[in-house]
């Protein structure tokens, strides 16, 4: 990781909303300073339109996104992952490939803004929030330096980024 810009794959089942929202925070809040990824256990084989639409509303690109398995991030050729990020319960508790490289992992769930169940407002509303604390979450992400502190502190400092709420 010393010689190149640090990978982040962030994990979720189905892969159509929370991963893909944290993947696009990520690349546009890191500023070159991280490449973020995201790939599901049971990917849905499309992104909520309702992500789309929030990401669009906060002006940041949806272009080339799409919903893909986790299976691609630890096949051979695959880029090197520096860290694994679970955004939602199922994917924290199923067992994830093996990842080369031995990447830090951490919890940071987010509720399910697919699930919810209700007007359209409602689930805007749901998007909305999921994408709040995504990217409170991220802003701390990015503003810690990874690069002084030691491998127990670090995953400290990335657990409780997972406990932080926006």
């Amino acid at each position: 990781m010393a010689n190149r810009i640090p990978s982040v794959l962030f994990l979720c089942t189905g892969n159509s909303a929370r991963s893909i929202i944290a993947e696009v925070l990520l690349n546009h809040l890191g500023r070159g300073r991280f490449k973020a990824y995201s790939a599901g256990s049971h990917p849905n084989g499309k992104v909520n339109p309702l992500a789309i639409e929030t990401l669009e509303n906060m002006r940041l690109p949806t272009g080339g996104l799409r919903s893909k398995a986790w299976d691609e991030f630890a096949a051979p050729g695959a880029p090197p992952i520096d860290f694994v990020f679970t955004v939602c319960d199922n994917a924290a508790g199923e067992v994830c490939p093996i990842w080369p490289g031995q990447p830090m992992t951490a919890h940071w769930g987010v509720n399910d803004p697919a699930a919810v169940q209700g007007t359209v407002e409602e689930k805007a509303r749901a998007f909305q929030n999921a994408f709040r604390e995504l990217d409170a979450r991220i802003k701390i992400f990015t503003s810690l330096r990874i690069e002084s502190l030691d491998q127990l502190s670090l995953k400290r400092q990335l657990d409780a980024i997972g406990r932080a709420s926006a």
